[in-house]
C-alpha cells in the first residue's frame, strides 16, 4: 500500500479532498520535498468530527488566496490525529510549551528537519494569512532565527526529567481521592467547572476504591456524576449513547459529537456501578449505550467505528433537538404531551429556540411513564430521517480494544450474549483486518485498507480488551493473544531500566522526540493500561517475567503520579488491584460451569483473577499458565482452587465455598 493511498483513505482528508491546498501525507516523501524545494512545512492536525477543523478548512483551506500562499511557500501536510497519535502528541507538546495550552485544529510550522518554530490552534483567515506571510519572509531573509527557534524548542521537548521510581502505596491512592473530593461539584456531579468532560476512568477508580475501602463519599461522588450525566443532554435520550462533553455545569448542553472511546469507557463505568449497586437504571443506561454502538457505529465485519459528527446541515446539534409542536404533531396530543413533559420539551426551549431532551426536572427518573419506550422508538425513527450525521468510519485498534472490554464486561454482568458476541466478532476483526503477517498490529482500518504501525495505546488497549474477553469466555486464545501483544510492548516500547513505555516502537518511524506520557487525558494513558495488563498477566500466569515488568512499571507510574495523583486515575485503579487484597481462582471442570458465570455476574470481587481449565483448554493453558498443569479435572462437577494474597487454600467443590472464603462477597 502506498503512502498516497493511505493519505486518500483518511476520512479527515477525504472530507476536504477538493481543497485547493496541495496536501501531502506525513512521511519521508513530504520532508524530502521540503528539503529539495527549500521550503518550511505547514502542518495541520485535526480529526473528522472536529468542529473548528471544519471551520478552518472552509474558511481558509478551501480559499484560493490562502491555498496559493501555502502551496507557493510551504510543503503542506495534513494529519488525522486519531490515525497518528504519536505525531499529534509531539506537536501538541510543542504547542503547549509555546502557548501554555493546545487544541484542534493544531497548526504548526516546521523546518524540513521536522522541528517546530511556531505552533497554535484555530486561526481566522486573515490571521493565518498574516502568519504565513511573515513566516515566508523570515524563511527567506532571516532563516537562522526560525532554525534556532526550532532547535531550542526541540531541545526543551527532549529535556524531560524521568520521575523518581517509587513503589505505590495506599497513601498515594488516598491522596488522589482527596483531590477529586476538593474539585467535586456537589450539586451537579463531575469535577471542576464547565466545560465538563465525563472522565469515566476516574469514576471507575472511585467506584472500585469505595468497594475496597468502604468509603461512602467516594461512591457518592461517582454515583452522583453518573446520574447527572444521564439526566442531562450529554446522554442522547432518544437514540442512546453519550456526546463528547458538556458545555455547561449541568451536563445539559453537550458538544454533540459522539466518540467510540467515550461510549466504551462510560459503558464500563455504568456496568461497574450496576454490578456494585444492582440499580436497574445503570443497567438500562449500559444497554442503551451499547445498543447505540451496535446500531450506528459497527462495521458489518465486526469492527467499531470512531464516532459521529456534531453538525447536521452545518449546524451543531440540529439533528438532536425538537420543538413541542413537532413532537405533538408526530405523536398526537396525548402521547406528545406525555413525551414532552417527561423530557422537558416546552416553551422557548433550552438550545437556540429548541429543546435538548433531558431529565433534569424529574425527581424519580426510574419511574418511567407507560409507553415511553415505544414513543422513544417513534421519535428515533422520525429523527433518523433528518439529514444524517457524518460518521467517521475509521476502525482504530486502540478504541476497538476499549469497546471489546466494554462489550465483554457488559455481556457478563448484564447476562446479554449479544454484547459478548459483538466483542468476539471485534476480536476476530482485529486478527483479520488489523494484523499483518508476523504479528504487527496496525493502527487503523477503513473500507478494507489498513495502515500505520500500532502505537502504545493500540497494543495496550487491545491487550486489555482481550483479557476482559477471556474473563467472560475463558477461551485461552484470547489470553494467548493478550500475552503476545504484551510481549511486543515489552520488546519494542518498554524502558527496561527506568520503567515506562514509549509512545511508538523502537523499530518504527522516529520523530523528533520519544518521550513517555503517563497522565490520563480523555482516555486513560497507555502507560497505565499497560500496567494493568502486566499486573493481570503476572497473576493469571504466575510467570516471573510478567511480575518483574509489572513491578518496574508500577514504580514508574507511582513516581510520575506523586506530583498530582488525580491526573493518574487509571493508574490508581491498577494500584488498587496491587495494594488491596487480591485473589486468584482456578476452576477445573469438564465444561465451563454456569454456576461460576453466575457468581462472577452477581458478585463483584475486586482483584479477582479467574482461569478455567477444561479438557479442551488444558494443553493451551499449560503453555500460558504452567502452574495450572497439576490441577486435575474431575469427571463431574467442578474443583475450585483459590489463592489469596500469595497463599493457596485447599480445593473446594462448591462456588458457595469460594464465596465464603472471599468473605461473603
Amino acid at each position: 500500500m502506498s503512502n498516497r493511498l493511505q493519505f486518500e483513505q483518511s476520512p479527515y482528508l477525504l472530507q476536504h479532498k477538493e481543497n485547493p491546498v496541495d496536501w501531502r501525507p506525513w512521511g519521508n516523501e513530504a520532508f524530502q520535498a521540503a528539503r529539495e524545494e527549500d521550503k518550511p512545512v505547514f502542518l495541520s492536525i485535526g480529526y473528522s468530527t472536529c468542529h473548528w477543523c471544519h471551520v478552518m478548512a472552509h474558511e481558509s483551506f478551501e480559499d484560493g488566496t490562502v491555498a496559493e500562499v501555502i502551496n507557493q511557500n510551504f510543503i503542506p501536510i495534513k494529519v488525522d490525529r486519531e490515525e497518528r497519535p504519536d505525531v499529534d502528541a509531539v506537536y501538541m507538546a510543542a504547542c503547549t510549551a509555546m502557548n501554555g495550552s493546545g487544541g484542534w485544529p493544531l497548526t504548526v510550522l516546521l523546518t524540513p528537519a521536522q522541528k517546530p518554530f511556531w505552533a497554535g490552534t484555530y486561526l481566522p483567515k486573515q490571521a493565518l494569512l498574516s502568519l504565513l506571510g511573515q513566516s515566508a519572509q523570515l524563511w527567506r531573509e532571516d532563516r537562522n532565527l526560525l532554525l534556532s527557534t526550532g532547535e531550542e524548542l526541540t531541545a526543551r521537548l527532549r529535556a524531560v526529567e524521568e520521575p523518581t521510581a517509587v513503589f505505590p502505596d495506599r497513601e498515594l491512592v488516598n491522596q488522589a481521592v482527596g483531590l477529586y473530593a476538593r474539585r467535586f461539584d456537589s450539586r451537579w456531579g463531575g469535577f471542576g467547572p464547565a466545560p465538563k468532560f465525563p472522565m469515566p476512568h476516574q469514576l471507575l477508580f472511585l467506584l472500585r476504591y469505595a468497594q475496597c475501602t468502604g468509603d461512602g463519599d467516594a461512591r457518592a461522588m461517582a454515583e452522583q456524576t453518573l446520574e447527572g450525566m444521564y439526566r442531562g443532554g450529554l446522554f442522547d435520550h432518544v437514540g442512546g449513547g453519550f456526546s463528547r462533553y458538556s458545555t455547561d455545569e449541568m451536563w445539559l448542553v453537550p458538544h454533540f459529537e459522539k466518540m467510540g472511546y467515550d461510549n466504551a469507557l462510560l459503558a464500563l463505568a455504568y456496568t461497574e456501578a450496576y454490578q456494585l449497586t444492582r440499580r436497574p437504571l445503570y443497567g438500562e443506561i449500559v444497554r442503551r449505550t451499547l445498543d447505540y454502538v451496535l446500531r450506528e457505529l459497527t462495521d458489518p465485519l465486526g469492527g467499531f467505528y470512531c464516532g459521529q459528527d456534531a453538525d447536521s446541515e452545518g449546524v451543531e446539534g440540529k439533528y438532536y433537538v425538537f420543538t413541542a409542536k413537532e413532537l405533538h404533531d408526530l405523536l398526537g396530543p396525548q402521547d406528545g404531551e406525555r413525551f414532552c413533559r417527561w423530557y422537558g420539551v416546552a416553551g422557548p426551549g433550552n438550545f437556540e429556540g429548541k429543546t435538548i431532551p433531558n431529565l433534569l426536572a424529574q425527581e424519580r427518573i426510574e419511574e418511567e411513564p407507560e409507553r415511553l419506550q415505544s414513543l422513544r422508538e417513534r421519535v428515533y425513527a422520525y429523527r433518523f430521517k433528518r439529514t444524517p450525521l457524518h460518521r467517521d468510519d475509521k476502525v482504530l485498534a486502540a478504541w476497538n480494544g476499549l469497546m471489546i472490554a466494554a462489550m465483554s464486561r457488559a455481556g457478563l454482568v448484564l447476562d446479554e450474549p449479544r454484547y459478548r458476541e459483538a466483542a468476539e466478532r471485534a476480536a476476530a476483526f482485529l486478527q483479520q483486518g488489523l494484523m499483518e503477517e508476523g504479528g504487527l498490529l496496525l493502527a487503523r482500518w477503513r473500507k478494507g485498507q489498513a495502515a500505520y504501525p500500532g502505537k502504545l495505546d493500540d497494543y495496550a488497549f487491545c491487550a486489555w480488551g482481550l483479557l476482559e474477553l477471556y474473563g467472560v469466555t475463558f477461551q485461552p486464545r484470547y489470553l494467548a493473544e493478550a500475552q503476545r501483544l504484551a510481549g511486543r510492548l515489552l520488546g519494542q516500547f518498554f524502558d527496561g531500566k527506568a520503567g515506562g513505555f514509549y509512545p511508538y516502537a523502537s523499530d518504527g518511524e522516529q520523530l523528533i522526540t520519544r518521550t513517555k506520557e503517563a497522565y490520563d487525558g480523555a482516555m486513560p494513558s497507555g502507560n497505565s493500561v499497560a500496567a494493568l495488563v502486566l499486573s493481570r498477566l503476572a497473576r493469571l500466569t504466575g510467570e516471573p517475567h510478567w511480575r518483574a515488568a509489572a513491578d518496574l512499571q508500577l514504580s514508574y507510574l507511582a513516581g510520575a503520579a506523586r506530583a498530582y495523583p488525580a491526573g493518574y486515575g487509571f493508574a490508581m485503579l491498577v494500584f488498587l488491584e496491587e495494594l488491596w487484597p487480591s485473589s486468584e481462582l482456578v476452576c477445573a471442570a469438564p465444561d465451563l460451569p454456569e454456576e461460576l458465570l453466575s457468581f462472577l455476574r452477581q458478585v463483584p470481587v475486586p482483584g479477582l483473577m479467574v482461569l478455567v481449565k477444561t479438557p479442551e483448554t488444558a494443553d493451551m493453558l499449560r503453555e500460558l499458565a504452567p502452574f495450572t498443569a497439576p490441577y486435575p479435572i474431575p469427571e463431574t462437577g467442578a474443583r475450585y482452587n483459590l489463592c489469596q494474597n500469595g497463599a493457596c487454600r485447599q480445593p473446594v467443590d462448591s462456588i458457595a465455598e469460594v464465596r465464603r472464603h472471599l468473605g461473603g462477597a
